[in-house]
């Protein structure tokens, strides 16, 4: 019984520890690259703003960012750190567009602080504020 009972402990024990390194083992880096994300809302409106492609963005794992504003294409850089991160959109496209949207977005880029990231959302925030939702584009 006693044997038991400290097979019982140990196998608890060791479920434990399995699931703390499991969790420490996620790389934010990861979450973010191997995706071409897609604008899904943003400032918590709709995309009606866009006239045709809707923006999209782009993570590569050294660093660079890469991107669309809906008529505009743009690359630049990010740093990582935790979940903080920073945008720097640097060099765009300078064709003449219609509307307000990619002005919006790109604005909206500049402020991000932070992010969360799940399977099928990307959003990327200020602080607690929620600037803007990115899906992975179809494959």
């Amino acid at each position: 019984m006693k044997q038991l009972k400290l097979s019982a402990l140990l196998f608890a024990l060791f479920l434990g520890l399995g699931s703390c390194s499991s969790v420490s083992s996620l790389n934010p880096l990861k979450m973010l690259t191997g995706n071409n994300w897609v604008l899904s809302s943003l400032m918590g409106g709709g995309m009606d703003m866009f006239n045709g492609a809707l923006p999209s963005l782009s993570f590569m794992d050294d660093g660079k960012l890469s991107g669309f504003g809906g008529c505009n294409s743009f690359s630049g850089d990010f740093e990582l750190s935790g979940t903080n991160l920073n945008l720097d959109p640097g060099a765009m496209t300078k064709k003449a567009c219609p509307g307000g949207g990619e002005d919006k977005f790109m604005s909206a880029l500049k402020n991000v602080s932070n992010f969360k990231v799940g399977k099928d959302k990307l959003t990327l925030l200020d602080g607690a504020s929620e600037l803007m939702t990115l899906i992975p584009q179809s494959k």
